[in-house]
């Protein structure tokens, strides 16, 4: 039955870019809102950020809940129906849900990169490397050149098994607003057979943000107001484009997965 199971990443772009212009306009208080709330963090230090904390996580939860419904339905009447508020400012059960199952996915994910870690710093001390020379750099002395490249391997694999765990899982906000309940691991089910496709989307839709690190990384952007850009791209692009994406890939596979379920 998997076969059936396949998620058109051309298709799916092509309708995540489309519904842009409609997830701004059901959602522009909620994007307005979460901007004006990530850019207070930049004047957030100390004790500040300690009362910034919970105004940062209502935010962000408000305009997961507001895109999310608009993400995963037709049009704006739908996703009022699910609850969208105006402007896309609400908060109720599922901005609830959605930080219960968001909690349960980042405990599982920290369990996996634990085990990870923990695997690969066995696995480098049980491979005895120069440490003295690793710290002088001196690269040719750290140990056999099959030795490092085995490790390179191990760990790019152990590396890829997190990124993939972490995909699998990237549909769990619009399947909780899609359900009615929280739904954390059980996204990894949804998104059976449609991992490349969503790696490969996520990665295409993650250009905003990852040209905001290289400006970052290259100067152009810093301090204060590099902090306030960050967040309005952030904010206003970047998480509108990855909720898009997820939702139209969830009511792909979760169409699918019922097929299946009467099949």
């Amino acid at each position: 039955m998997d076969g059936h199971r396949v998620l058109r990443l051309g298709e799916t772009l092509r309708a995540t870019v489309d519904a842009l212009p409609r997830l701004w306009r059901g959602a522009w208080g909620a994007i307005l809102l979460a901007v004006v709330v990530w850019s207070a963090k930049a004047w957030a230090v100390g004790v500040g950020g300690l009362i910034w904390a919970p105004f940062g996580l209502v935010a962000t939860l408000v305009l997961a809940g507001a895109l999310g419904r608009i993400a995963i339905t037709e049009d704006l009447p739908q996703a009022r129906r699910l609850g969208l508020g105006p402007a896309g400012l609400q908060f109720g059960r599922p901005e609830l849900r959605l930080l219960g199952a968001g909690l349960l996915c980042a405990v599982f994910l920290a369990m996996i990169l634990s085990v990870v870690a923990l695997a690969l710093l066995a696995l480098f001390g049980m491979a005895e490397l120069n440490a003295q020379a690793i710290a002088l750099r001196q690269w040719s002395a750290v140990g056999p050149v099959w030795k490092l490249a085995l490790l390179a391997l191990v760990t790019v694999f152990a590396l890829f098994a997190v990124v993939a765990f972490t995909v699998r899982l990237s549909l769990f906000a619009p399947a909780t607003i899609g359900r009615g309940h929280m739904v954390s691991l059980q996204s990894m089910s949804i998104a059976r057979g449609a991992f490349w496709p969503l790696l490969v989307g996520l990665i295409v839709m993650s250009a905003p943000k990852i040209g905001l690190v290289l400006l970052w990384g290259a100067g152009l952007l810093s301090g204060t107001a590099g902090w306030v850009v960050f967040a309005v791209v952030l904010a206003g692009v970047q998480f509108p484009l990855s909720m898009a994406l997820v939702g139209r890939a969830y009511r792909q596979l979760e169409s699918r997965t019922a097929v299946e379920g009467k099949a």
